[in-house]
């Protein structure tokens, strides 16, 4: 199945992970940690995955200092949630519960990740309940 433009290749992840676990980041930075004993050919590639992400609007650029700074430009939640829908599209019918549902069951959930789940269940019913009320 052919990816969508939008979407983020193994390699892009790898980049923003990292620009979301480190934050701002230089292209020579994200090759070093990327790439520890890499030379200029993994620069050129960080470099253009960077423009990649950029183009696709996951990744932004400071460009007021000599050297550019890149920052992560798309919440990882929000990365997540899109890749949980194209995959609940793609496997579930769009539907999220199912996909959630098969995860669930599949798992070993502990005691506290279940609590968690429960929790998490409850506290979005009680939003929608008072979104309703007001």
């Amino acid at each position: 199945m052919p990816r969508t433009p939008s979407e983020v290749t193994e390699a892009e992840l790898s980049v923003l992970q990292l620009l979301w676990e480190k934050g701002d980041l230089t292209i020579r930075q994200l090759t070093d940690v990327l790439y520890p004993q890499g030379g200029s050919a993994h620069y050129a590639t960080v470099q253009k995955l960077l423009e990649r992400l950029e183009t696709k609007g996951f990744v932004n650029r400071d460009r007021g200092q000599s050297v550019h700074v890149f920052f992560a430009a798309v919440a990882r939640d929000v990365l997540v949630d899109r890749r949980l829908q194209n995959l609940a599209e793609q496997l579930c019918n769009g539907s999220l519960a199912s996909l959630v549902t098969h995860l669930v069951r599949s798992e070993r959930l502990s005691p506290e990740e279940r609590q968690s789940l429960r929790a998490l269940i409850d506290q979005l019913d009680t939003q929608r309940q008072n979104e309703a009320n007001s």
